[in-house]
């Protein structure tokens, strides 16, 4: 109760309205935050940071004015995935009256098209999109090469003091011998490393989310024109760790430590340069809308200004640190937020994270090391961080080969181009005209659903209820004062057009179809006869549609994944001690193995392992080829493989093993020979060194 007591306590005390007591505790806080905001004023004033700021808010400017066409076209697409017209189309739709009905066929296209990349790309999660491998050729150090051309150098010296002459062919031989040693060790001692690697670089991706942000990366690649995923990204997070207490328990205690992370990047928060052709080309700005609890988190981690950030969190009590734009409004109503209303809401602080070239001359101002910069006309790769006029982080780009932690694609790549064109792009008419067939159809049905009445409200009777109408009605008229003989009311029946309709939509539904690569028997839906009506047919048709996503899930091989893992490997070797994988090893992308060709794979194995199930056959692959092949088997089946299959070094121990006790049996099964002293022999020799065989 007492600690209870001390935790209620105000942080401040007003005696009498007049005088205010605060704790030494609040003092000493506030004390800390002002002689950092301070300092943070003072760095922001500097000339080199004014500067910098400057460039960073007139590339803002260019990028964002810009991107406004871009913007509105991918705003157009999400609200087609939701079943939304745009409000200039439904105010058109409105003025005209009748069905404002909207089909989904873009949103159905869409949800194909990500259910078969996530079933190649991501599964079940018991196989990786990617894999590693040694290179075909390990590269063999120069120490090994001066090892081997000495090691047949004392070879041929000993042969020529013992008499024997070597010829050259003789020596080349021996040379080419040495060496495909030394590289079959070297390319074991690759796939051990490769392996290794791989293993350490999929724990990394599983605890930093790198599954999750691909599939919402997939979502992005149906809808938007460009699609990005961002990676690794160094983030301080928390997380629970069993340590143990002073009186021997082990209690779990909630740590903060550095983590790996994935992010899926939304699209409409990328501006790059208007010239740009990729993410790497020109410079590049990334928007963030961060919470207070996520800047306070970047404090401590390495790059970013503790003092600006602190100085950011207390101007950001105030109000402000806005970057408003006119997409802003548009998008809350696109996705539904319509109760939301942007300009009005301070929980969010808007930092810019820029990527881009300054002068070596700007950054030795800057105050860094004339070491690290070499020439100052020569650009160099910064990363910084802005939000408001407090520039929070600011750093040359520690890639060794400069590049931004960024991966981009598209379902539609266009050559030269950094915005490409998105599964909506390519179905944008046929939508238009699937919804155009379908209001005209809803209009047509309405207005042909009933026999239409012509009346003269003039023969009516007073009271006659002119809107009504039911079976059995009866309807009073008067005589026509005129002397007319015509029937006071009359029925017609309004044309249908719907199998005219109903054509026009089958037809640009087929045509979506073709445009994006999905026909509807690709997702289980049947066919329209033809070759679909056999199993070999649908199997050719099914083949012959899945080469262009094969091709997609190529694209994304070659963008996203390859260079996202390879990314990794090489943060890893720089920043982790702990990873010593420095072999020669390659990243190889697998995506692009479809499921079928997948599940036939595992069919072929199968029919394999069959057909060498045999005496003659083991003699050529043996137990080691043999567990290989069960091995690959096990794991198309999601098992465990290292319980189901031993190790090649189990398996030889068990062989080494039987081998041994195979040659007991025989020597205890052997019978003793006597020798001609009448001592036993043991396997035919005799025991003692002086034993001499009876004279015949």
């Amino acid at each position: 109760m007492e600690n209870l007591g001390l935790a209620m306590r105000p942080q401040q005390l007003n005696i009498g309205g007049i005088m205010s007591v605060k704790p030494l505790k609040t003092l000493l806080a506030e004390e800390a935050t002002a002689a950092a905001i301070a300092r943070a004023s003072g760095q922001q004033n500097e000339p080199i940071v004014q500067e910098l700021a400057a460039l960073i808010r007139r590339h803002w400017t260019l990028a964002k004015e810009a991107k406004v066409p871009i913007e509105n076209a991918m705003l157009q697409a999400v609200a087609s995935r939701r079943g939304l017209y745009t409000e200039d189309k439904l105010r058109q739709i409105k003025s005209q009256g009748g069905s404002e009905i909207y089909m989904m066929l873009f949103a159905t296209k869409a949800r194909q098209a990500k259910a078969l990349l996530a079933d190649v790309l991501i599964g079940s999660g018991s196989e990786k999109p990617w894999t590693i491998n040694p290179t075909p050729m390990p590269d063999l150090p120069e120490q090994d090469l001066v090892n081997i051309m000495l090691g047949a150098q004392e070879f041929i010296t000993q042969a020529s003091m013992g008499g024997v002459e070597m010829s050259q062919d003789e020596v080349r031989a021996l040379i080419t011998a040495a060496k495909e040693y030394v590289q079959n060790a070297k390319m074991e001692t690759a796939k051990r490393e490769a392996i290794g690697a791989e293993r350490a670089l999929e724990d990394l991706m599983v605890e930093g989310g790198y599954a999750n942000a691909l599939d919402q990366f997939l979502d992005d690649l149906t809808v938007f024109k460009t699609a990005f995923i961002k990676g690794p990204v160094v983030r301080n997070c928390y997380g629970m760790e069993w340590q143990p207490q002073q009186d021997g328990t082990v209690k779990a205690v909630s740590v903060s430590k550095k983590k790996l992370e994935w992010d899926r990047v939304d699209p409409l928060n990328i501006y790059p340069a208007p010239w740009s052709r990729n993410v790497d080309d020109a410079f590049l700005i990334e928007r963030h809308r961060l919470s207070r609890g996520t800047l306070s988190a970047m404090i401590g981690v390495e790059g970013y200004s503790e003092d600006s950030i602190r100085a950011v969190l207390d101007a950001h009590n105030t109000g402000g640190l806005h970057e408003w734009l006119s997409v802003d409004s548009q998008r809350a109503h696109t996705e539904g937020r319509r109760g939301a209303d942007p300009t009005a809401s301070n929980d969010l602080i808007d930092a810019l994270q820029y990527w881009g070239s300054v002068s070596g001359k700007m950054l030795r101002e800057w105050g860094l090391d004339k070491g690290e910069i070499a020439d100052d006309a020569k650009e160099y790769e910064v990363e910084a961080w802005m939000i408001g006029t407090w520039v929070i982080k600011a750093m040359i780009n520690p890639d060794p080969l400069m590049r931004r932690p960024y991966y981009a694609n598209s379902y539609s790549r266009t050559p030269g181009a950094f915005w490409h064109e998105s599964l909506f792009d390519l179905l944008r008419d046929c939508q238009d005209m699937c919804n155009s067939s379908a209001r005209a159809l809803a209009n047509n049905l309405g207005i042909s659903s009933g026999p239409q009445v012509v009346l003269n409200s003039d023969r009516l009777a007073s009271g006659e209820a002119i809107t009504e109408m039911f079976p059995w009605k009866i309807w009073q008229t008067v005589s026509d004062p005129m002397g007319s003989s015509a029937a006071p009311i009359s029925f017609f029946q309004p044309q249908s057009n719907a199998n005219e309709l109903m054509g026009v939509y089958e037809k640009f539904s087929s045509m979506a179809d073709e445009y994006s690569g999905i026909p509807k028997y690709m997702t289980g839906t049947v066919g329209d006869g033809g070759a679909s009506r056999t199993a070999s047919g649908m199997s050719m048709m099914i083949g012959n549609a899945s080469k262009q996503i094969r091709e997609l899930v190529s694209s994304i091989d070659m963008h996203i994944i390859t260079p996202s893992v390879e990314r990794l490997h090489t943060f890893e070797l720089m920043h982790d001690p702990k990873y010593d994988y420095h072999g020669d090893i390659n990243i190889r992308a697998r995506g692009a193995l479809s499921l079928a060709v997948r599940d036939t794979a595992q069919v072929r194995r199968n029919e394999f392992l069959q057909t060498t199930a045999n005496e003659f056959d083991m003699q050529i692959i043996g137990i080691e080829g043999r567990a290989e092949v069960l091995r690959a088997s096990a794991k198309g089946l999601d098992m465990n493989v290292d319980k189901v299959v031993p190790t090649v070094a189990a398996i030889k121990a068990k062989a080494a093993e039987a081998q041994q006790m195979q040659q007991m049996q025989q020597m205890q099964q052997q019978p003793p020979v006597s020798g001609g002293n009448g001592q036993e022999l043991a396997n035919g020799a005799p025991v003692t060194d002086n034993f001499q065989p009876a004279a015949a």
